[in-house]
């Protein structure tokens, strides 16, 4: 998002001509300082906590914004750079996660999706911020003063609250039942119980645990002692990359109209990619709409490598777009059915590896201008076959549609895949009786089973006139 305000600077430093490629060396630190972020933040949010990785990016996105602002040269605005992008994927992937860990199962999606929303509009606020600003530095300065704005989520404890799902699944009940107790109060339920006197609120979560559990804490090596949540992570990780390394394809087609009309282009498409989502995702799943996403985006893909000499500017510009919204809802989906797929004990670890595999996918461009573009047409022909293939592997995954969360590594190993075909359910009658016979039917029992019975009811029959003349006399 904020990878256009590098492009400001070009003239101070003179980072023209000859000195052209330290511009696409900028965008390759900023991108790997989010990558490394993303890991780190994500290791921090399953040890200590959603609130407490917010906090220490926060605290290191300060600084480091204020810092960049008074870079003296290009070499000492490269690494401050970078841990500004480490700061602000430690901030993203806190909010993500918390914020889907507080939803209901049939929110989480518009959550999401409204909270993508807010993104665009950044993005869409940058350019105009950017005119206003008449130095890179003050627009440095802008973006830091706005991130300062979030220390009230440091101070007012509501506003971001512990994930009371990671506290249970990593099995901290005191702090739990701390959080628990602060929702109640927040929402004004009437607890007139001091903390001391707390347990007899929480008498089922003292059920769950017998004496006093020790927290419990993994991370993303115990990935791999999985049977099946390995496998979908490194799906999803792989479709993320597609997305984010051919989107950049799409968008070198749009260079041709010149200004900002590509930007805007993107970010248009961007918010349709969004809106298509909130639209389809819960009534078809989030398998069947990523299988969609992503065969269009390789079909786009496949039509411009093969058909860009035989098409009009037009068609030529409309698959482009057509592709770039494809593309984008193949990373927003896939970064969505990543988090409901991992398990809560390992969400933030495994969630900040698959974003951060994305960051090498948007890391390609720049990389191929550094080299003046030698290899880019390749490196479209190889994402394109990637993306048909990767269809084979979403077959794969299973359906989190309207289903909670998994908290634990045992919960996210029994996510299965749905059935291809669909099946009649056994409730289903049919209307006309079959001629195929059942197989837990015996005439010769069924015989013997009535004759039985009709014995018990002239026995029955014969007592009861007995016992009627016995009264009678």
């Amino acid at each position: 998002m904020f990878i256009q305000g590098v492009l400001i600077f070009y003239y101070q430093w003179d980072l023209v001509c000859d000195n052209e490629w330290k511009v696409s060396l900028a965008q390759i630190f900023y991108l790997i300082g989010w990558l490394l972020g993303y890991i780190i933040f994500g290791s921090i949010c399953d040890r200590f906590g959603r609130r407490s990785a917010f906090i220490s990016a926060l605290v290191g996105a300060l600084p480091l914004g204020v810092a960049l602002c008074f870079s003296p040269g290009f070499l000492s605005f490269l690494p401050l750079q970078a841990g500004f992008g480490a700061a602000l994927a430690g901030i993203f992937l806190s909010l993500y996660i918390a914020r889907l860990e507080l939803c209901l199962p049939g929110r989480r999606l518009m959550i999401t999706m409204i909270a993508g929303f807010f993104w665009l509009g950044g993005e869409l606020l940058l350019p105009g911020l950017a005119l206003l600003c008449s130095d890179w530095k003050i627009l440095q300065g802008a973006v830091t003063g706005m991130l300062a704005l979030l220390m009230g989520y440091w101070c007012f404890r509501l506003l971001f609250p512990e994930s009371p799902r990671w506290l249970m699944a990593t099995q901290q009940v005191n702090k739990l039942k701390a959080e628990l107790y602060l929702f109640s109060r927040a929402n004004g339920v009437d607890t007139r119980e001091d903390l001391s006197g707390q347990d007899s609120l929480f008498t089922e979560i003292d059920s769950l645990w017998e004496g006093f559990p020790r927290p419990r804490y993994y991370s993303m090596c115990s990935v791999f002692k999985t049977r099946l949540i390995w496998r979908n992570a490194l799906i999803l990780g792989f479709t993320t990359f597609i997305g984010c390394g051919i989107r950049p394809c799409f968008a070198q087609n749009l260079t041709a109209l010149g200004g900002s009309v590509p930007y805007f282009l993107q970010v248009g498409s961007e918010a349709l990619a969004c809106v298509f989502l909130c639209i389809t995702v819960n009534h078809w799943g989030r398998r069947a709409v990523l299988l969609l996403c992503t065969i269009l985006t390789g079909f786009c893909s496949l039509l411009l490598l093969a058909l860009t000499q035989y098409l009009f500017s037009a068609v030529f510009i409309a698959i482009s777009v057509l592709g770039s919204l494809c593309a984008h809802a193949v990373v927003m989906l896939s970064v969505f059915y990543a988090s409901e797929v991992l398990p809560t004990v390992i969400r933030g670890s495994g969630l900040g590896v698959i974003l951060g595999i994305s960051m090498l996918g948007r890391a390609a461009l720049p990389i191929i201008n550094l080299q003046q573009k030698s290899g880019f047409f390749l490196f479209h022909v190889v994402l394109s076959s990637f993306c048909i293939l990767s269809v084979l592997s979403l077959l794969l995954l299973p359906e989190t549609k309207r289903k909670s969360l998994p908290d634990t590594l045992r919960q996210g190993d029994s996510m299965r895949r749905p059935p291809l075909l669909l099946h009649t359910t056994q409730d289903a009658v049919p209307l006309l009786s079959s001629d195929k016979p059942r197989m837990d039917y015996n005439p010769e029992s069924y015989a013997r089973l009535a004759s039985s019975t009709k014995k018990l009811i002239r026995s029955g029959s014969k007592t009861g006139e007995d016992n009627k003349t016995l009264t009678n006399e």
